[in-house]
């Protein structure tokens, strides 16, 4: 890999913008100071080391300590301080750098604590150039965040609608339309009311999944209730072979996760676990915090055949807790005791 692949961009801009600023002082040493050639180029070199060093100490506190990320208010007073200690520090080494060169090399001593509080227009200068400084860092720091922020919200929402068509193809499976428009039309002379509620629970589901909303979180209430839909509209083809309990924290109703998560869940747990067993089964979802996390378990009756292997809605699903929150999110499905598979998803509780 040469050198040009190994200097970032950071360090380019740092080396060739103070290479440029410090070519006007080396300009003025040489025809205004009448300065040697040794003596300019030897005060050049301090120059541009000078603003490098303390423009970047600038930048490892920032980073350190987040302050991009501070709201506009803390970020502007933080800016406010950190120019003047910036251009106070530039007056107090560009003042030693002239003590040094001027004593040590030109042999005119012009007295080290005389030099060393001169302030005009060192401080002035150096006013200028760290507030240009700053201010570029900070536009340069926005503009890069808004773009990462861009590239994440344009990979969430490729997903996203990748689990919407995923989700789709679900609820237009022809052999789940099929069972659903059987039952529903067993149902249309022995139980015309239960008929209609059906067809409406089947139009929620189409609808849900037909949805195209920007939104990709949910009120965890909202998600619950598409889940029961689709459990409603279950048991009139499993009838008695399906059961569900549905247990959750009241305070985390409002409590926003991706859509489907829970769903797709669900979904899993009839194809996977009831629909295996001659007598059905429970299926029971529990939705509490733990640690700080919303911890969402979708238990039912099975076992895991092969490990480590999921179907592409699952895969889906653990992608989008990924992007969604930062990596934040964790997915598993682990097999319990006394023939029960649970599928468990850890989101961070909003603050």
């Amino acid at each position: 890999m040469g050198l040009k692949n190994k200097i970032s961009l950071y360090w380019k801009c740092q080396i060739i913008g103070w290479g440029l600023v410090s070519l006007y002082w080396l300009y003025i040493s040489l025809n205004r100071d009448d300065y040697s050639i040794f003596l300019a180029v030897c005060n050049y070199i301090l120059d541009v080391v000078i603003g490098i060093a303390l423009t970047h100490i600038y930048r490892v506190l920032a980073v350190k300590y987040h302050w991009k990320s501070l709201g506009i208010t803390k970020l502007l007073l933080t800016l406010i301080v950190a120019v003047l200690l910036l251009a106070f520090s530039f007056m107090i080494f560009m003042n030693i750098k002239w003590y040094f060169l001027w004593n040590h090399i030109a042999n005119q001593n012009f007295g080290f604590f005389r030099m060393l509080w001169y302030w005009d227009p060192v401080f002035i200068t150096g006013l200028r150039l760290m507030s240009i400084w700053l201010l570029s860092y900070h536009l340069y720091s926005y503009h890069k965040r808004e773009l990462q922020i861009s590239k994440v919200n344009a990979q969430l929402l490729t997903v996203a609608k990748q689990a919407q068509l995923d989700n789709l193809l679900t609820q237009l499976n022809p052999h789940f339309l099929f069972n659903c428009m059987n039952s529903i039309k067993s149902l249309i002379i022995e139980n015309p009311s239960s008929a209609r509620r059906s067809i409406d629970l089947l139009s929620d589901l189409l609808r849900a999944s037909l949805d195209q909303k920007d939104n990709e979180l949910i009120p965890i209430k909202e998600e619950l209730q598409l889940v029961r839909d689709y459990f409603e509209l279950e048991k009139i083809r499993y009838e008695n072979r399906l059961a569900y309990v549905i247990d959750i924290d009241s305070s985390l109703e409002t409590e926003r996760i991706p859509k489907f998560s829970i769903q797709l869940l669900a979904e899993n747990a009839i194809k996977h676990g009831v629909d295996k067993h001659i007598d059905g089964g429970c299926i029971t979802i529990s939705i509490s915090i733990k640690n700080d996390c919303i911890q969402i378990d979708v238990e039912n009756p099975g076992k895991i055949i092969q490990k480590n292997t999921h179907g592409i809605g699952l895969k889906n699903l653990k992608e989008r807790l990924h992007i969604q929150f930062d990596g934040k999110a964790h997915f598993a499905i682990e097999e319990k005791a006394e023939n029960k598979v649970v599928a468990t998803i850890l989101i961070p509780k909003t603050k």
